[in-house]
């Protein structure tokens, strides 16, 4: 059921993918609350491993109850990547507080595809931004890259189906547990990507289903860190003053990812981050060209 071949997978030879899932689950029930948190417990020790943290018996038993849950919510095979072993990505561990342990289901080897841009943007998308997604993203397909995003209504789940319906590859990085859906989110699209291409999950499945629902919020911002850093570029769509994808777009210039605006963000009246951002170093677009030029290399 999890997809890590063997214990050589791991720097530590005698760690199991079992225990290190569980130990994940067992320091968010009880020992941190946020990926900042996590991340200071391991902060002097890089590649510390969840395991080396936890009493393997409590561990055992909190993989055994997040399985539980994993299956409830309709979930078969699976993998997880952990930091501190072979295949984490390279490229997450530029995020401020990257993640432990990604679960994962589907084409692993999309999450390390040379051309990777996330496409992002508001869940109230116009007309117009429905088009300047398409075109984008059908012009990027064609040039053998592979768009990431994050699921939700609007730019993000045209991003995922035009990628689809122009041959493409696609990445979803969510903002929930691989066993749930986002309420504005599309469950069929998110099937079809865990089965067809990639869908990723920092998010720990027991402490996201025992905690107040409005806490889970903050899983949304961190996913936005997250898919920046996977990424070699974020082309930002459509969005509001305050949203998640100007979270993800700070973290991009603060992980050294190129940025793009379309130029159509700084013609709304009464948004202030677009010119903020330009000043920080992100790239105003006027043509398409001008981001083919600079990922398709």
């Amino acid at each position: 059921m999890i997809d890590l071949p063997t214990a050589s997978y791991f720097a530590h030879k005698d760690v199991s993918p079992f225990v290190e899932l569980g130990a994940y689950e067992w320091l968010w029930l009880h020992q941190v609350d946020s990926f900042r948190a996590y991340a200071q417990l391991a902060r002097n020790q890089p590649g510390l491993l969840p395991s080396e943290l936890v009493a393997e018996s409590v561990a055992r038993t909190s993989a055994r109850e997040a399985l539980r849950c994993l299956a409830k919510g309709g979930v078969g095979n699976f993998g997880i990547r952990v930091d501190g072993a072979g295949e984490y990505p390279a490229r997450l561990r530029d995020a401020a507080d990257p993640p432990a342990l990604l679960w994962y289901q589907g084409w692993w080897d999309l999450v390390n595809a040379p051309r990777s841009v996330s496409v992002v943007g508001t869940r109230e998308i116009t007309d117009k931004g429905i088009r300047r997604t398409r075109k984008l993203v059908r012009l990027l397909a064609q040039h053998n890259c592979v768009i990431f995003s994050g699921l939700a209504r609007g730019v993000n789940a045209v991003a995922h189906q035009t990628a689809i319906e122009s041959g493409g590859a696609t990445v979803a990085v969510a903002a929930t547990p691989i066993s749930d859906c986002d309420l504005k989110a599309d469950i069929k699209l998110q099937r079809r990507i865990a089965t067809e291409f990639l869908l990723i999950s920092q998010v720990p499945v027991l402490r996201y289903l025992k905690q107040d629902p409005r806490q889970n919020r903050s899983f949304f911002a961190e996913r936005s860190r997250t898919m920046s850093a996977l990424v070699s570029a974020t082309i930002i769509v459509e969005a509001g003053e305050i949203s998640g994808t100007v979270i993800q777009a700070q973290a991009a210039l603060d992980q050294g990812r190129k940025l793009f605006i379309l130029n159509g963000c700084f013609d709304k009246p009464g948004l202030t981050w677009p010119a903020r951002l330009e000043a920080l170093g992100a790239i105003r677009v006027r043509e398409y060209e001008q981001i083919l030029d600079a990922v398709c290399v």
